[in-house]
């Protein structure tokens, strides 16, 4: 801490306190050695701020009792408290009107639990600075357990603990306290992609490297060609944000452009360092939406954080790669009421400076979780929430070099409660696509150059297409649209429109890249799990769980057991994600065919199981390759893809995707920032859809589909992309001329995602390929990609594939193959059995925490 000799700060100009206007926070001068104080607390009667040399297991060093402004701020400003000074607040009201006679751990002044707004304000618990940057520990922290207390010495109310009432229980040794912060560390040069050009990569900061396969990077990929910048991650720089940075170079060789965490803002949990813990470690329990998530940093010390973060920043940003965070301004870590009653509850920051400022209360007071399920859920017609939401963004772009935002459970950001009485429900369901906040902050993400992006659904809507033009959004629709064609479901028209953009939904908006295509997301089946098996399977020993929640619905299919056609259908889902009109994002180790052992939920597990196995990368059985090398002893994963046909350090899966993010990456008729005209030849990139024969449009229920992507307009390729979902060889014709002004084009075949293919990855580039005439003979649950090229066309010898291992000319194409008789092997030790495929029931929210990616399209 940066105190003055006597280990006390001083006030500085306290006349000055009440007519000034300096921001919210904790901000420290370093040239003048003053820091002011602010903190939002209008229906407060009495603020203090104390300051304290230790965060846990001391007393206050000094008390100050703040100044008033007239818009609802309390400020203070002090000498010698500089950064590294942990400080926190104390709040009267008119429930606990303010003596001074009051001593901590006493009742003095106190009338009720709430007043008649319903805000708890108790002078007895110590309070963290919504707006704090770094914060000291969290309310979970062991420390407080060894100690002998645990949550109830935040509670206000009667609840007993230890003889005592909570509400007398003084909070102060042992409160989360806001740190001072001063720090200049440079993010680099922003990334500023247009929508389409964006591929997601959505992880875990400890999931990216705590694995000990990522101290082993570089022997890992040493037979990949491109990954020679990949260093080991250091073993104390696992799991951190040091060590997230590693693998900035990984993404750049994968033709992955940005990296979108989940959430990194403090958050409230058990999870500290390695420690599996059983609460939230996904980090949707957020304590405090400015300070970087401590337990994520190798550097622990006050501003080590905010430092580490900007330093992983700048380092992706030097590759290339954007990085964007998913926020969770929905609810909070706060929790509700206890024991069901409206007076009692635990509050250590947001609820404790004015619980109504804060929380959508329901009739009496209560708060009330109903659009979230996660104990609370905030008030968006506060002026209060809604800037602290604004100021958070603006400080994470701005100070932290953050380039996008994904907006969990983001309708409740689109809600006015306070418009309706307390028992309108319906009124305070209504979404508001014109809110202030939502067109705010739209305007400012086009202004200032970062994208924002909604998971457009919680418990009380789907608002998948009703965002403002600005706004991307994660697009449920498509997930479930494409889970179920490519397990033959025969849901024709919807592949279509989702395949094309999702024109339904979003065609009156800015273009397709406001869909946000996803087949798996952070909570649902991986998508090696979506291939391998029908049910969840949650409830299972360490390392894959145990877990709850999760939903029952996934739109999955085991393949019938069969091996091989589970490694086909997961090619079929990548290839589907990276040709169809949107954004792209997959999920942390999808690339490689990661596997959690079929739980959908993992929510609450840091645990060897679900961290990426770098390993997997690296061999042609990836579910064969021990889960923890230093242990032999705990459960391994399930072998649901067994062992694929490429040479032994080689998986066919990891190049595969490579391969397809590369294609997409370098040719512009994948990445469309407008939908077509349905003209060929034409300057835009046009999605036609036909039966095989080319006889027509494909009819309902017809689950195999033939789509003409003609991009050569733009300067792109003309492909055809050739779908059979069905359980026979289907013959698909070809155009006779790919284009009449070009006759010396030819058809090439590029992709196959058939087992046949597996010995050399299923792709080719088009100088290596087999020139296709008359018509092209698809496998069962196959897709195949056909290009028109020339010697002269942009990819026909594009020096980029020289990055990617290729195939030898003796293995580019099997023209005269047999197709092997399906195998149904079934594992009984897994108790998988086989699947009805119709399995096409919505999706619904599990029981259980969580994240609520998994809401299908009502």
């Amino acid at each position: 801490m940066n105190v003055n000799e006597d280990q006390t700060p001083r006030l500085h100009n306290p006349q000055d306190w009440e007519s000034a206007s300096w921001r919210l926070g904790a901000n420290f001068d370093e040239e003048s050695g003053v820091t002011t104080f602010g903190v939002y607390a209008p229906m407060a009667e009495h603020v203090a701020l104390e300051i304290f040399l230790d965060p846990i297991g001391t007393e206050a060093i000094l008390r100050v009792d703040m100044a008033k402004s007239y818009e609802g701020v309390w400020r203070a400003s002090l000498l010698g408290a500089g950064h590294g000074t942990y400080y926190g607040y104390r709040c009267w009201g008119k429930n606990w009107p303010y003596l001074e006679s009051w001593r901590p751990g006493t009742l003095e002044g106190f009338q009720a639990d709430r007043d008649e707004y319903g805000n708890h304000f108790n002078p007895n618990k110590v309070l963290l600075d919504p707006y704090a940057l770094e914060v000291s520990h969290t309310p979970m922290n062991p420390k407080l357990e060894e100690m002998g207390f645990n949550k109830n010495i935040f509670g206000t109310g009667s609840t007993v603990w230890e003889g005592k009432q909570v509400r007398e229980l003084d909070s102060a040794k042992w409160a989360p306290k806001g740190i001072v912060v001063s720090d200049r560390t440079d993010t680099g040069q922003g990334i500023n992609r247009e929508g389409q050009d964006i591929c997601l990569y959505e992880v875990h900061v400890k999931q990216l490297t705590m694995h000990p396969s990522a101290s082993k990077l570089e022997e890992i990929f040493s037979d990949e060609l491109g990954f020679d910048e990949v260093k080991n991650v250091p073993e104390e720089l696992r799991g951190t944000y040091a060590g997230a940075a590693y693998m900035a170079p990984y993404l750049k060789a994968l033709n992955i452009n940005t990296i979108e965490f989940l959430p990194v803002h403090e958050t409230d949990s058990d999870q500290v360092g390695d420690n599996n813990g059983s609460t939230n470690n996904w980090g949707y329990q957020t304590l405090n939406f400015f300070s970087p998530n401590r337990d994520y940093s190798s550097d622990k010390s006050p501003g080590g954080p905010t430092r580490e973060f900007k330093e992983m920043v700048r380092t992706f940003h030097e590759h290339g790669i954007g990085v964007f965070i998913d926020v969770v301004f929905n609810h909070t870590a706060e929790g509700g009421n206890w024991d069901a009653d409206p007076n009692n509850a635990g509050f250590t920051t947001f609820g404790g400076f004015g619980t109504a400022e804060y929380y959508d209360l329901a009739e009496g007071g209560a708060i009330h979780d109903a659009a979230t399920g996660s104990g609370n859920q905030t008030n968006f017609s506060s002026p209060g929430m809604c800037c602290l939401t604004a100021d958070s963004l603006k400080y994470w772009h701005e100070a932290m070099g953050v380039d996008g935002f994904r907006f969990d459970l983001a309708p409740v950001l689109g809600r006015m409660p306070e418009l309706f009485d307390e028992s309108d429900w319906a009124g305070r369901k209504r979404f508001f696509r014109g809110h202030p906040l939502l067109t705010r902050i739209g305007r400012k993400a086009k202004e200032n150059n970062f994208r924002v992006v909604a998971e457009a659904w919680d418990l009380w809507g789907y608002e998948v297409g009703n965002f403002p033009a600005e706004w991307g959004e994660w697009n449920g629709r498509y997930r479930d649209a494409i889970r179920c064609f490519l397990k033959g479901d025969g849901n024709t028209s919807e592949f279509i429109n989702v395949f094309n953009g999702d024109w339904a939904g979003f065609g009156h908006k800015e273009g397709p890249n406001k869909s946000i295509n996803f087949v798996t997301a952070h909570d649902g089946f991986t998508m090696m799990d979506l291939v391998s098996f029908n049910a969840k399977d949650n409830n299972q020993e360490y390392p894959f769980g145990p877990s709850d929640g999760g939903s029952d619905n996934n739109n999955s299919w085991d393949s019938g057991g069969d091996l091989s056609l589970r490694r086909t259908r997961w090619r079929n889902f990548i290839v589907t994600l990276f040709f169809s009109r949107g954004v792209p994002m997959i999920v942390g180790g999808d690339e490689f065919g990661r596997t959690q052992n079929g739980n959908n939920n993992p929510w609450n597990l840091n645990t060897v199981g679900v961290w990426n196995n770098w390993a997997q990368a690296a061999s042609n059985a990836p579910t064969q390759v021990p889960v923890d090398p230093r242990d032999e002893t705990i459960n391994g994963y399930y072998d649901v893809i067994g062992q694929t046909a490429a040479p032994e350090k080689i998986n066919p899966l990891f190049r595969f995707t490579r391969y397809v993010a590369r294609l997409r990456s370098l040719d512009p008729t994948l990445r469309q920032p407008t939908w077509g005209n349905g003209e060929l030849h034409d300057d835009d990139v046009t999605y036609l859809f036909f039966k095989p024969d080319l006889s027509g449009a494909p009819e309902e229920g017809d689950r195999a589909v033939c789509v003409l992507i003609d991009g050569k307009g733009i300067g792109g390729s003309e492909y055809l992309f050739m779908l059979n979902m069905s359980d026979s060889n289907v013959d698909f014709d070809l155009p006779e001329e790919p284009d009449p002004n070009r006759p010396q084009l030819k058809w090439f075949n590029i992709i196959d995602t058939g087992d046949w293919a597996e010995e050399v990855s299923n792709f080719w580039v088009p100088s290596m390929a087999m020139p296709i005439e008359g018509n092209y003979t698809v496998e069962p649950w196959s897709i195949a990609v056909l290009v028109a090229a020339d010697q002269e066309s942009p990819l026909f010898h594009n020096p980029d594939f020289d990055k990617i291992k290729l195939p030898k000319p003796d293995k580019i194409f099997k023209k005269d193959r047999s197709i092997p008789q399906t195998k149904k092997e079934q594992f009984s030790d897994k108790d998988v059995n086989d699947a009805d495929r119709s399995d096409t029931s919505d999706a619904e929210v599990g029981s259980g925490r969580s994240d609520h990616a998994e809401v299908s399209q009502p």
